[in-house]
């Protein structure tokens, strides 16, 4: 077992750290991905107190506190993020506000969308539609590789759920879905941009919702048709805009995953010897796809509000305290992987990723909990495009491949900007 992980000790201050300042937001923005993890290891503490948006909140970090935080159904999601983030992450009846029987009778929709075989062939898709990408940028002098990960991705994920786009429509949508993620985490224009271009996203999927249970649009099994034909725990189909938003909730997170392929890009670049083991396949692509989803920003923390009161850290959780659980700071815990800010793939062939230490995608069970269904889509999509990245011929000119820790969600400044691009 490795001395980080043999090691690995719970951090408990004598009383609760508190932050001094009377409200943190500020710090909050202008730290991004850091702000809970700083704060950590500057109370010694893997909790602390502080201010945000002028409400008291508990921030916490490292694996037994997303054991806490995961298990046991504690915490409820509802009124846990701000109302301008939340509804482009999830908005009102989806998922992830329900608790109890009601969240898993929902959870276990969307975990009968993502079986092996339904995976595999959001993969071909992906890769086909990957392929015929790839043939147009070698026609172009550059390509921002952010922005054309999000039209390859919408294409595959709209053909997987059933409703197939033409090329404009694709474009069309895959601003649609960049924006709402651009935006999640941004407060001014940003934020607005991305409320505008789901509220549009709405009003398509509301109308796919409507053709479908009329019997005017035929579509084929898949994420459309279970969604819009879907019975909740108490027997009634989902009321047609949370069937919307549920269905934006498969689209959204998996072009999502563009961001991803990104940082793929910025490791085959950063570490040019990993093109080998992901043309190889088997464990090594494995290993490659986990420490990406390890190394890089993705989701910085999730808020969550307490249920039942209980004890944990020294603290007593009282019902409805506004709790925030470290992500980012998590997967880069010292005590749980050996040099964490270090890109090492083969880290997997010595370190157990468990439940409660990666958590990327939240921890504990998918299926008993709340961490999130679309893990194995993430998974396969890295996977299958980052070996088609390594195999693409292309170079990377000059520019700003600064990952900024306080946009939220991070990317790299450029876009990551790829020039002659050639099929492999």
């Amino acid at each position: 077992m490795p001395a980080a992980i043999a090691t690995h000790r719970f951090r408990k201050a004598r009383t609760l750290p508190r932050e001094p300042a009377p409200d943190s937001t500020l710090a909050l923005l202008r730290e991004g991905y850091g702000f809970i993890r700083n704060r950590c290891r500057r109370h010694d503490s893997d909790l602390f107190a502080a201010r945000l948006l002028l409400s008291p909140v508990i921030c916490m970090s490292g694996a037994e506190a997303a054991r806490h935080f995961y298990d046991g159904h504690r915490f409820t999601r509802r009124h846990a993020l701000p109302p301008t983030s939340f509804a482009l992450i999830q908005d009102h009846g989806s998922v992830m506000v329900l608790d109890g029987a009601a969240h898993l009778a929902r959870k276990a929709m969307f975990l009968s969308l993502v079986g092996e075989e339904a995976l595999q062939r959001l993969a071909g898709l992906a890769e086909r539609h990957w392929r015929e990408a790839v043939s147009g940028w070698a026609r172009k002098d550059t390509v921002v590789l952010l922005d054309e990960a999000h039209r390859v991705l919408t294409a595959a994920v709209c053909e997987w759920v059933g409703l197939p786009l033409g090329p404009t429509e694709v474009d069309a949508r895959a601003r649609e879905f960049a924006a709402m993620i651009d935006g999640t985490g941004a407060v001014g224009p940003r934020n607005w941009r991305g409320h505008l271009y789901r509220a549009r996203t709405e009003r398509w999927v509301r109308k796919v919702i409507d053709e479908i249970r009329s019997g005017r649009r035929d579509v084929p099994p898949g994420a459309a048709r279970t969604i819009a034909e879907h019975q909740d725990a108490d027997g009634q189909r989902l009321d047609r805009t949370v069937a919307g938003v549920e269905l934006i909730n498969v689209l959204r997170p998996t072009v999502a995953n563009a961001r991803y392929i990104v940082f793929a890009a910025m490791a085959l670049h950063d570490h040019p010897h990993q093109r080998a083991a992901l043309a190889d396949g088997g464990e090594a692509a494995e290993r490659f796809t986990d420490e990406v989803r390890r190394f890089y920003p993705f989701i910085p923390f999730i808020g969550g509000r307490v249920r039942a009161p209980f004890h944990f850290g020294g603290h007593d959780f009282r019902e409805g305290e506004w709790v925030l659980m470290d992500l980012y700071g998590t997967n880069r815990d010292p005590r749980l992987w050996h040099e964490p800010e270090r890109f090492d793939p083969d880290r997997f062939a010595r370190e157990t990723i468990d439940p409660f230490n990666m958590v990327s995608h939240g921890a504990g069970s998918a299926r008993d909990g709340h961490r999130c269904p679309g893990e194995g889509i993430t998974r396969i999509l890295l996977r299958t495009l980052s070996r088609q990245l390594a195999a693409t011929r292309y170079t990377v000119p000059p520019q700003d491949l600064t990952l900024d820790l306080a946009h939220v969600p991070a990317r790299p400044r450029s876009g990551f900007v790829m020039r002659a691009v050639h099929a492999p």
